[in-house]
């Protein structure tokens, strides 16, 4: 466990071995990077941080967008104590220790004590409730930072209790800016170091950050150091960033918040007819690590929840996609799930068979164990036969058209239902037309 009093932060200059991002962490707020729609002047947690006003939050962000700087620089202008723990490897008997120095710092001169606890979506719910109670009767005031949608993951009691905060990945702006503090900085940064970069340079390795402050610190200190063993002299170059960002980094984490997000855009763009798009949102799931499995699975599902019978071909196309990824593999198969994804994006859409089912399974559920008529049921025996199994069944092929006008299939007592309503596109038009044909005969 991590306690800290009055000053959490470290304001001296020794910068020993710790990393650069640790020792380029603000001191106060006017150092603080991004996040102004969260900190500008007049907005709510701005005035509350300045005014020194303790108050329980939960910080949902991604990786280096400063949850842990905030949480700090909130018990410093509190003037609290300072206790950090992470849900990764803390438990119960963690926060019953920290609920007893909390209890002793206010009982000897009435001092706040802020627990900040990271990653807090890994706690369960009952380790959630252990420290509720001193979060209600203002024991603790509680500092959450997550990555994870803390709607899905956090106890709405103790959502209750606490304002979320979400904060954005910082811009290529706000990470040029913290590059070249920290390549200035003699006190903390690497100002001693004697290593230059121009302005694009910096913007390289800002943008291979992809948004984390963290990563772009460490990118810049790996660079330095590179640079100054480098011949030509203590000048960060553009090979050495391609030599330091080489393999890329892309925000993509597999099964939470962001996965779902970029699956929904997914999805979304071959709903609304946007093959570039989807193509993007397509790239962007392989790029980052998705099973391409699953999006293989999806797209199965948008074939028949967003395209339907307009074109039944999009079913086809995207199980033949599948297929051929399962034989093929990566990254040959790749290709042919980014065939059948602008084939979809460019059919005609229907969702009617998507919603016919809905409501014919709506009635079944409502409706109960209905009995099949009599004259729909199968009369394979004599016996089934005398008891009128299959009397007055009209076959339709012996019928004009091959249709049995007026001939009911619903349950006894049950008044016809009319599910499916073909969108006037693709081929639905031509089973519209044959719809209303039968229509016309009846």
């Amino acid at each position: 466990m991590q306690r800290q009093a009055r000053l959490p932060i470290d304001h001296s200059g020794n910068a020993t071995n710790r990393p650069l991002a640790d020792r380029m962490r603000p001191r106060n707020l006017s150092e603080f990077v991004g996040q102004g729609h969260l900190l500008g002047p007049g907005r709510p947690l701005h005035q509350l941080l300045t005014a020194g006003i303790p108050h329980s939050m939960v910080l949902w962000g991604p990786p280096g967008s400063g949850k842990t700087t905030l949480a700090r620089l909130a018990a410093e202008t509190c003037q609290a104590d300072f206790i950090a723990l992470s849900a990764v490897m803390a438990g119960v008997k963690d926060i019953r220790e920290a609920v007893d120095q909390a209890r002793a710092a206010r009982a000897s001169d009435g001092r706040a004590t802020l627990l900040f606890l990271d990653e807090v979506h890994r706690f369960n719910k009952g380790q959630q409730d252990t420290f509720l109670p001193f979060v209600e009767d203002g024991t603790l005031v509680f500092i959450g930072a997550t990555t994870e949608n803390p709607s899905f993951e956090l106890n709405s009691a103790l959502l209750s209790r606490a304002r979320v905060y979400l904060l954005k990945p910082l811009d290529a702006v706000d990470l040029l800016a913290l590059l070249e503090r920290a390549l200035e900085d003699a006190e903390r940064g690497l100002g001693g170091s004697g290593v230059t970069a121009a302005n694009e340079t910096l913007r390289l390795l800002a943008d291979a950050a992809d948004g984390d402050a963290r990563r772009a610190l460490n990118l810049l200190e790996l660079a330095v150091d590179l640079a100054a063993t480098d011949v030509t002299g203590p000048v960060i170059t553009i090979d050495i960033v391609r030599v330091v960002t080489a393999g890329g980094h892309r925000r993509f984490d597999k099964r939470g918040e962001l996965f779902y997000d970029q699956i929904s855009a997914l999805h979304k763009s071959v709903r609304d007819s946007d093959p570039d798009a989807a193509l993007y949102w397509l790239c962007r799931m392989l790029d980052g690590g998705c099973d391409p499995g699953f999006i293989a699975r999806r797209m199965v599902r948008m074939a028949s929840e967003d395209i339907g019978n307009a074109d039944p071909r999009a079913l086809t196309l995207a199980l033949a996609a599948w297929d051929g990824f399962e034989r093929l593999g990566s990254p040959e198969g790749e290709l042919g799930l980014a065939q059948a994804c602008v084939f979809m994006a460019c059919a005609p859409k229907s969702n009617a068979v998507y919603k016919a089912y809905g409501s014919a399974m709506d009635d079944a559920r409502a409706l109960g164990t209905l009995e099949v008529p009599l004259h729909l049921r199968n009369a394979p025996t004599q016996l089934m036969k005398e008891l009128g199994y299959g009397k007055g069944y009209r076959y339709a092929h012996d019928e004009p058209d091959a249709k049995a006008v007026s001939q009911t299939h619903f349950p006894d007592g049950v008044e016809p239902r009319v599910y499916y309503h073909p969108a006037p596109r693709g081929l639905e038009l031509r089973l519209l037309e044959a719809l209303k044909r039968k229509d016309d005969h009846a």
